[in-house]
């Protein structure tokens, strides 16, 4: 596969992620919300801050997905190995990771005031975990590009 191809690949994935994440966060999470509130009436109150407060959760990854199509459009030009990209991932990283840390801060907020249940709050760490397992991975393919760019560089001053 050349790099032209694994860069339309890229965009391609960023796009169905993209657009999977419209359809859960303005769909999905709304629907699900609005039948737990009318089976459960006590808890209808709860429904727009949880709203606004997933939707808030959508922004980093949405951030996220611009900069790995800046990335993908690196690659494309055939400088997959650059301090930029290194640079990206490592934005991607500290998003994920301030994406977990925000979900679980909230999610003990919620917990506290009784806005969520027990069982919720505990199936939260699944998605804090896999926010900081991206975040890690990030953070690994960021440092490996960077070393890439160095030894790219360096070839390129070697005669």
């Amino acid at each position: 596969m050349n790099q032209r191809k694994l860069s339309l690949w890229l965009k391609a994935v960023v796009v169905g992620c993209a657009l999977c994440g419209l359809v859960i966060y303005l769909g999905v999470f709304p629907m699900i919300g609005k039948d737990t509130a009318a089976i459960y009436p006590e808890f209808a109150y709860c429904l727009w801050p949880w709203l606004l407060f997933l939707w808030i959760t959508a922004v980093p990854c949405y951030i996220a997905l611009v900069v790995v199509w800046r990335m993908a459009g690196e690659i494309g030009s055939d400088n997959s190995f650059c301090p930029a990209n290194a640079r990206r991932l490592k934005l991607v990283a500290i998003l994920a990771a301030a994406d977990a840390a925000f979900f679980f801060v909230g999610n003990v907020v919620f917990l506290l005031l009784s806005m969520t249940h027990p069982g919720v709050f505990l199936l939260s760490f699944l998605f804090v975990f896999a926010g900081i397992a991206l975040s890690v991975a990030a953070a690994a393919l960021s440092h490996l590009v960077y070393k890439g760019a160095q030894l790219r560089e360096e070839n390129d001053l070697t005669i």
